[in-house]
């Protein structure tokens, strides 16, 4: 029913098996841990590029995970909305969160058909009789897995045989204890190779996007996901324990070295807009350049003077005091007088208080010319 899968698992164990069956010998258990090693190598080479695809993705969603926050408080009554105003700020930000979980769902087909093919070697075949053929292993290739043996172990035996969904229907059915010594340690340091591969992952998150889901889910990929690698482990044969190995082995490395692009790409972004902000500034004690062409002149303020422009100065006729005037108030008054609504009298009492307090010499004050009006 799955033959789509186990052929190419197998396809890409067989090559791999002839090239280190050609130096250490077909029959070698090395060679088979190679080339199980091996094919874990190449379906991670694979998924490198979804790799790095799925950190980007996730350093972007934790750019933006306070918008995210605002927009599930803001619609925290409305679900449908909330999911629509999510879907669409994703959009925005150039963001697949199915992208993020491409890579874990590629490895499961992959862990499932490396367990069945790797079963398959020793499942008799449904008529009786010798086992002649493995997908694309000829019985030479099955009789060379037999009876490559680590510490006296097959690699296709677990400590417990029995569960269908892991076994794939073995005969041999219950348990093996001459695995356990062998088996255990790989156990073991699977398990702590799951738990560092998740520590470093979550040690990547942003502090600012954390919800009480993700925490969650951290302390299940830390904890519990390994505990389950090293219970579990004992219904894996040693031939997927050692792919399980490979694979941590290969996302911890992994992880540290796109990790660390990802940082000098942000750093350098960083450096190039900081210099670029500075450019566009003035230098420490640089004079401010004259104005460019077509730029418009600054207003000047209505209070204050003109600079640059010369006042003539006239006197008034009439005036007793001969006190000087601006041009433009002496045209004002001249023609107050033709006029005659205002008298001579009248304009040096509006000068009077206009000029009241500048300390022009000779002028009365308003309340002084007024009470000499008053005695004559």
């Amino acid at each position: 029913m799955l033959d789509f899968i186990y052929y190419p698992v197998s396809f890409i164990l067989w090559c791999w098996h002839k090239v280190f069956g050609f130096v250490f010998g077909e029959a070698a258990a090395i060679s088979w841990i190679l080339g199980i090693i091996f094919l874990t190598f190449t379906v991670r080479g694979i998924m490198f590029k979804p790799f790095v695809n799925q950190v980007r993705s996730m350093k972007k969603m934790q750019d933006f995970a306070p918008e995210m926050k605002k927009l599930q408080k803001k619609y925290a009554n409305d679900k449908q909305r909330q999911a629509q105003e999510m879907q669409k700020l994703q959009r925005e930000h150039g963001v697949n969160p199915l992208g993020s979980c491409l890579p874990m769902l590629l490895q499961i087909p992959v862990f499932i058909g490396l367990n069945h093919v790797l079963r398959a070697f020793t499942m008799p075949p449904p008529g009786g009789g010798p086992k002649t053929e493995n997908y694309f292993f000829t019985q030479h290739d099955v009789e060379s897995y037999v009876n490559a043996k680590l510490f006296g172990v097959n690699l296709g035996e677990a400590v417990y045989n029995g569960v269908g969904v892991v076994s794939g229907g073995a005969t041999n059915v219950g348990f093996h204890w001459n695995v356990l010594p062998v088996a255990l340690p790989l156990m073991i340091v699977a398990s702590i190779a799951t738990h560092l591969t998740a520590r470093h992952s979550v040690a990547r998150q942003n502090a600012a996007s954390a919800t009480p889901q993700t925490a969650i889910m951290n302390k299940l990929t830390m904890y519990i996901f390994p505990l389950g690698v090293l219970v579990f482990g004992a219904l894996f044969p040693l031939g997927l324990l050692f792919y399980w190995l490979a694979n941590n082995g290969w996302t911890l490395m992994q992880q540290r070295l796109v990790y660390t692009k990802i940082d000098k790409e942000e750093a350098a972004r960083k450096a190039e807009a900081a210099e670029k902000r500075a450019s566009l500034g003035p230098k420490p004690g640089q004079k401010p350049t004259a104005p460019k062409v077509g730029q418009k002149p600054v207003q000047q303020k209505k209070n204050q003077p003109a600079q640059g422009g010369s006042q003539k100065k006239v006197t008034k006729a009439g005036s007793a005091h001969g006190f000087a005037q601006t041009a433009s108030a002496a045209s004002s008054a001249s023609a107050a007088s033709a006029d005659g609504d205002q008298t001579p009298a009248d304009t040096n009492g509006q000068n009077g208080s206009k000029d009241n307090g500048t300390g022009v010499p000779g002028l009365l004050k308003d309340s002084t010319r007024k009470s000499g009006r008053k005695r004559r």
